[in-house]
């Protein structure tokens, strides 16, 4: 794996950087939250442009898919970028109708699923529903919007649509598991380095006893090291998403388990340190929406919970390794 972006990459981000830049950002992010409205706009804007289609492309394939990704959750994108672009190719190799939510049956919940981000807009579902996935076509009168402060809009969904659709083979539930552990860390490392960025403009210009906070060293040493969790679940979430590319020489069914599952579980493990230390270095302004930092730093909290949250994604790395013992 490189650690430098060839020219193709860092033109697709320049490219996506700029459709971004018109489309999305942290006011559009907090006007659509206001109405738990999905943008539509962009998801458009991000499909005739051609980018939640380059993991299947000839040229391109998963880390290009996680790069732009990465890029959308920077910029607070409220569309289902990460099962379009990575999730839906990397389960079914194809592209599927948008927007998508992925969502797991439980059986602890008979009736009705937990809150699903995207389950009131989606047009296709993807279920997780023990060693099968399964995809369902939604219809009108399947979601039930419900109130959220994560950022996205969330909605339950019926158990007849979560048990409608057509099952694919077995083993395609570990698929599509570990791609939703791919997409969860490249989401959160997006959201995690625009909250990291937001906080630290907010240091250098915040003054107390005549000086900006941000010169004061045990406010540096923190950031420090929330850039370093940051860094750290960026990289292993490229390193995820470049074992599927055909450059790895491993073809489209090579996201290791493991990796997908090691990504998931430092990304939402940081994802926790960076919330609660931009929020403290904030006056917990992301709380009271004060400030920008909350369009980014309460993603983080519905990523965190996603799949099992920290604990779920740490055993699947154990089982990865080590199997189910007997």
């Amino acid at each position: 794996m490189n650690f430098e972006l060839d020219d193709d990459q860092i033109a697709i981000l320049d490219a996506v950087g700029g459709l971004l830049d018109r489309h999305a950002g942290a006011a559009r992010a907090i006007e659509l939250a206001a109405k738990a409205e999905y943008d539509h706009a962009l998801e458009a804007a991000l499909c005739d442009a051609g980018f939640l289609g380059v993991a299947l492309a000839d040229e391109t394939g998963s880390l290009e898919a996680a790069l732009i990704t990465e890029s959308v959750a920077r910029a607070g994108g409220v569309v289902a970028v990460a099962a379009a672009a990575l999730i839906a190719p990397g389960l079914t190799g194809k592209n599927l109708p948008g927007p998508i939510a992925v969502a797991r049956v439980d059986p602890s919940r008979p009736n009705r699923s937990a809150p699903i981000r995207f389950a009131g807009h989606a047009r296709t579902l993807l279920v997780l529903d023990g060693e099968h996935a399964r995809i369902v076509t939604l219809e009108t009168g399947d979601a039930e919007p419900t109130a959220s402060n994560y950022g996205y809009p969330m909605a339950r969904l019926s158990r007849a649509a979560m048990e409608r659709g057509d099952d694919l083979p077995v083993g395609s539930g570990a698929r599509l598991a570990r791609w939703w552990r791919l997409a969860i860390a490249v989401e959160a490392v997006g959201a995690m380095g625009a909250a990291l960025d937001t906080t630290v403009e907010f240091v250098k210009n915040r003054r107390q006893f005549g000086r900006a906070i941000g010169s004061f060293q045990a406010v540096q040493h923190r950031l420090a090291e929330c850039a370093v969790l940051v860094e750290g679940s960026r990289w292993l979430a490229y390193e995820a998403a470049y074992a599927d590319s055909e450059q790895a020489g491993v073809g489209k069914d090579g996201v290791c388990e493991e990796r997908a599952a090691t990504a998931a579980a430092h990304a939402t493990a940081a994802a926790g340190r960076v919330f609660a230390e931009t929020h403290q270095l904030t006056g917990a302004m992301g709380f009271t929406r004060e400030h920008d930092l909350h369009v980014w730093s309460m993603r983080l909290q519905a990523l965190r919970v996603e799949l099992d949250g920290v604990s779920g994604q740490r055993r699947a790395v154990a089982l990865a390794r080590w199997g189910r013992s007997h």
